[in-house]
C-alpha cells in the first residue's frame, strides 16, 4: 500500500499547493543538545547543506580527512531537496587538520545548486552517533495554495491539538516504492535457503533500506488498519503504550484511566516494528496485527526480518506536532513545526492539503 493511498482519519480540505519549490521552502534544522568538552579526538562540524544528501556529505568529509567512513558520524539523514542544518563528528586522533581547507575540498566537489557551509567546528571526546538527537525543526513555504482557503486554521488547530497518524512517508520506501520491492525478493530468496542469513559488510547500507523499507511498510499497514476503524488515537484491549516525549514503552490493562490518558494525548498506542523479541501486545492489538498476514506478500516480509534477526521494536500511532505556528502570505502558507526524529514532515503536509505538487518528495 503506498504512502499516498493510506487511509487518513480525516479528510484534508479542498486545496492544492506547491510543495518544494525551491530549497528554501523546506528548511530542516537537527536539535541537538549536547555540550561540548572542547578537547577529544572527534571533530564536530555544524554544516549548513543545500541538495546534498546526508550520506553524501559523510563520504565527502571522510575523504578530506582521509578517514575510514565508519569515523565520520552523524545523527539522523536528512533531506536532499532542502536547506538542512546538521552536526557531523569525524574521528583524528592526533588533532592535526587536513593540509586542504575544508571549504575548498567540499567546493570542487559541488554540482550547480548545490551548497555545503560550516558554520562552526568544535572539538569533543565523543563520536556523534546515529539517533542522538531528539528533534527536528521544520520550516516549510506552500506555494500558490488553490481551494478552500477558510479551512486551514481549523485543520491546522486540529493537528495541533490532537496530532496525525504516524506513517512512515515515501522516503522511506525509495524513488518508486523500489527499495519495498527489493525487499521482498530479497526475503523471498533468504526465505527459500536452508542457510542462515549472514550480513555482507559491503552490502550494509542496502540491506539496511531494505529491512526499514519492509518494517515500515508492516508498521503503514497495520496503522492504516486502525485509521479505518477509527482506533488509531484509541485504546484497543492489548495495547501497548507510549509516554508522549519519551521512548518509554509499556502495557497497561485498558482501564478508565488508561482511556482518559490517550485521549489527552499523554500516551499513545503503538505496533510493532517487525522483529525478534518478546512481543507485548495482547488480545484485539495482537489479533489485529495477526490479520496482516492474511496477505502473502506481508506474510514474506514478516518471515525474512525475523529470519534475518532484525529486532522488535515498537512506535507510536499517533504523531503530536510540536510549536506549530502558521501564517499565510499572498497565496502562500508558512508553517513551522518540531517532530520527534523519525518521523516525517509530509505526513503532516498530507494532512492539510489534499494534493501537493512537488519535484521532489
Amino acid at each position: 500500500m503506498s504512502p499516498t493511498t493510506l487511509p487518513l482519519p480525516w479528510q484534508p480540505p479542498a486545496l492544492s499547493a506547491d510543495f518544494k519549490s525551491m530549497p528554501e521552502d523546506f528548511i530542516v534544522t537537527e536539535m541537538l543538545d549536547i555540550e561540548h568538552s572542547g578537547s577529544g579526538e572527534h571533530l564536530w562540524l555544524h554544516i549548513t547543506k543545500i541538495n546534498l544528501n546526508t550520506a553524501y556529505v559523510a563520504k565527502l568529509l571522510a575523504d578530506w580527512a582521509g578517514v575510514p567512513a565508519r569515523d565520520v558520524g552523524y545523527s539522523g539523514l536528512k533531506d536532499r531537496h532542502a536547506v538542512t542544518h546538521q552536526w557531523f563528528s569525524i574521528r583524528l586522533p592526533s588533532q592535526t587538520m587536513p593540509d586542504i581547507s575544508l571549504e575548498n575540498f567540499i567546493k570542487a566537489h559541488l554540482k550547480d545548486g548545490e551548497s555545503f557551509i560550516p558554520n562552526k567546528l568544535t572539538w569533543h571526546n565523543r563520536k556523534l552517533n546515529r539517533g542522538t538527537h531528539k528533534y527536528n525543526h521544520f520550516a516549510i513555504r506552500l506555494r500558490h495554495l488553490k481551494g478552500d482557503i477558510g479551512a486551514i486554521d481549523e485543520m491546522l488547530k486540529r493537528i495541533k491539538s490532537g496530532g496525525v497518524p504516524n506513517y512512515f512517508g515515501e522516503q522511506r520506501f525509495g524513488i518508486e516504492g523500489k527499495n519495498l520491492d527489493k525487499a521482498y525478493s530479497f526475503f523471498e530468496k533468504q526465505l527459500m535457503s536452508n542457510k542462515p542469513y549472514r550480513p555482507n559488510k559491503k552490502l550494509a547500507e542496502k540491506d539496511g533500506l531494505m529491512i526499514s523499507a519492509a518494517r515500515s511498510a508492516l508498521f503503514n499497514a497495520l496503522l492504516g488498519k486502525r485509521v479505518a476503524d477509527g482506533t488509531w488515537n484509541q485504546a484497543l484491549l492489548g495495547d501497548v503504550f507510549n509516554l508522549e516525549g519519551t521512548g518509554s514503552i509499556f502495557q497497561d490493562a485498558l482501564t478508565e484511566e488508561v482511556k482518559s490518558r490517550v485521549k489527552q494525548c499523554d500516551i499513545h498506542p503503538t505496533a510493532p516494528l517487525t522483529g525478534i523479541g518478546d512481543r507485548r501486545d495482547r488480545d484485539a492489538a495482537r489479533a489485529l496485527y495477526d490479520t496482516l498476514l492474511d496477505d502473502d506478500r506481508y506474510q514474506t516480509l514478516c518471515q525474512g526480518l525475523i529470519k534475518i534477526g532484525a529486532k522488535l521494536a515498537y512506535r507510536p500511532l499517533r504523531l503530536m506536532v510540536h510549536d506549530l505556528t502558521w501564517e499565510r502570505s499572498g497565496d502562500d502558507l508558512c508553517l513551522e513545526f518540531r517532530l520527534p526524529k523519525g518521523t516525517f514532515a509530509t505526513v503532516v503536509i498530507r494532512m492539510i492539503v489534499q494534493e501537493y505538487h512537488s519535484k521532489h518528495t
